[in-house]
């Protein structure tokens, strides 16, 4: 019915309408999650560096990408604010709007939030009749997180963040015989971070890495928990290196790989019965979630070869000087076979003591990519600059 229909077509405009033209011996088979709008990139200096965070520096938005991060921030507080008009070649009111801030109450620990609303804008739900007529959606995503990060040694950190997972696909709009009810779930993440000071004729240069495993969680149904679908558990691990040229002129390369940590979808089997196909489906859908992360290490059809094709990676590079104007470059893969995500990115960013302005903008190397010219905005504010004025 169409509102079975309707959360078939949200989750496939959110993350299959991004794939391009796949190689003619490559054979279409992409993991497949709920909420896929937790992974998109929220903040305009990751999404400037080609998808990078795991191991940058510490920002404010570090929430998103290593919440362990936090601990090494310098700022006793800060927040942003983020906005990302999303397919913006096929429609005009997605997008993406993203709040995040932490407060590091002493020298060790520091706590943060986020708040993730993702609009899908206006959709009208019809029968199978030109004439029925069920109203008018808006369906949305929210997610709403905190976090909790702790320096453990001079050069380490780890954190635990905690997530409310909400998913509205028709307003609570049930005037057909296959109804729908807003999802909910709950996940958590769990992230380290170490960073290094490594002695230069030019200053202190940083080598830092990052790991961060995030929405480790239920699974999410739109049925009354007739059916259930995974979240996009994925792990993310990263490495950064900081060289500054001289006393105004810094540039940073980073590097990170991710994976989701979900089952891939079945498929029939060439020659395999109704009963055999029946059984592995159900088999498939019943699986737990932590069942699902260790069995999504060694699931897929082709065998390993696959699964090192379930791996993305992204580099990116941000060149700073005087810590006051940035600018970024980034390019992030996809293999072809799980969906073919190609695309360069750039940014730039203008810091004073109070606030930060960051901007975005990605370039697909794919073809028909509806992502090609996703533009981002952020505004960042210190809370330090903030009392500095106010005095």
């Amino acid at each position: 019915m169409k509102k079975t229909f309707l959360v078939l077509l949200t989750t496939f405009l959110i993350s299959l309408s991004v794939f391009a033209q796949v190689e003619p011996n490559e054979q279409l088979n992409p993991l497949i999650t709920g909420v896929p709008s937790l992974t998109i990139t929220p903040d305009s200096r990751g999404g400037g560096m080609g998808d990078v965070g795991a191991a940058t520096t510490p920002d404010i938005n570090s929430q998103h990408w290593n919440p362990a991060k936090y601990a090494f921030m310098e700022s006793p507080a800060g927040f942003s604010f983020s906005y990302t008009p999303w397919l913006s070649k096929l429609v005009s009111d997605i997008n993406l709007l993203y709040a995040a801030g932490y407060w590091k109450f002493d020298e060790q620990q520091s706590v943060s939030a986020s708040l993730r609303f993702f609009s899908l804008g206006e959709i009208k739900l019809t029968g199978e009749r030109p004439e029925d007529d069920y109203g008018t959606a808006h369906p949305n995503e929210l997610a709403f997180d905190l976090a909790y990060s702790r320096l453990l040694s001079e050069k380490w950190s780890a954190a635990v963040a905690f997530r409310y997972i909400r998913s509205d696909l028709n307003n609570g709009i049930n005037n057909s015989a296959d109804p729908m009810y807003p999802g909910n779930a709950i996940a958590a993440d769990v992230a380290t971070y170490y960073r290094t000071p490594i002695e230069m004729s030019t200053g202190d240069a940083n080598l830092a890495f990052g790991l961060n495993i995030s929405n480790i969680g239920s699974k999410i149904s739109y049925d009354q928990n007739l059916t259930s679908i995974f979240i996009p558990t994925n792990l993310k691990l990263g490495g950064s290196f900081d060289y500054p040229f001289d006393d105004y002129n810094k540039i940073s390369i980073s590097a990170d790989i991710n994976k989701l940590l979900v089952p891939t979808p079945i498929k029939r089997l060439e020659g395999e019965s109704d009963t055999d196909y029946d059984a592995r489906r159900t088999a498939y859908y019943e699986t737990g979630p932590i069942a699902g992360i260790f069995k999504s290490f060694g699931d897929a059809p082709g065998g390993s070869s696959e699964e090192l094709k379930e791996i993305m990676w992204s580099v990116g590079a941000e060149y700073a000087y005087n810590n006051q104007f940035f600018v970024r470059g980034g390019y992030f893969n996809e293999n072809a076979m799980k969906g073919n995500r190609k695309y360069f990115t750039a940014g730039v960013g203008f810091k004073l003591n109070m606030f930060q302005l960051d901007a975005a903008y990605l370039i697909s190397a794919a073809q028909s990519n509806p992502l090609d010219q996703t533009l981002r905005f952020t505004l960042g504010f210190d809370l330090n600059g903030l009392q500095n004025l106010m005095r």
